[in-house]
């Protein structure tokens, strides 16, 4: 169950509109932790689009990050030097916006790796972070 409350985003964070910080190369998420309440920060990559960061998980719902967003979606995001205040939900698995997501952080990260990323691209698990 997602609950509302997050002690760790503080007023007046919201920096404006995020869609010129898309090129950069990762996002910094800050969760409260479900467990211990303490706020915890994790480099990850994202795209963003319509007001909406997605980021993919690829160790699913067993990915901490993704454990401390479901027990407290509200967060912090830092972008290129800017905060935001943001609320997390987990993307239904094979709707549009789902295969979107997929998309755009495939284009975004491919050609710079040396991999192949279509399979974490196919597995993860899409969270959107709806930027305030």
């Amino acid at each position: 169950m997602l609950r509302d409350d997050n002690p760790g985003v503080e007023p007046g964070e919201t920096a404006g509109p995020p869609e010129v910080l898309a090129g950069e190369s990762y996002l910094y998420l800050s969760t409260t932790g479900r467990v211990t309440g303490r706020v915890h920060e994790i480099e990850i990559w994202f795209a963003l689009e319509d007001g909406n960061a997605y980021l993919l998980s690829g160790g699913g719902d067993a990915s901490d990050w993704v454990r401390n967003l479901r027990a407290r979606p509200a967060c912090r995001v830092r972008l290129g030097g800017r905060r935001f205040a943001a609320r997390a939900r987990i993307v239904e698995e094979g709707t549009p916006e789902d295969g979107r997501a997929r998309e755009l952080l495939y284009a975004k990260y491919q050609p710079g790796y040396s991999g192949d990323l279509a399979s974490w691209r196919d597995s993860a698990l899409v969270v959107a972070l709806r930027l305030e």
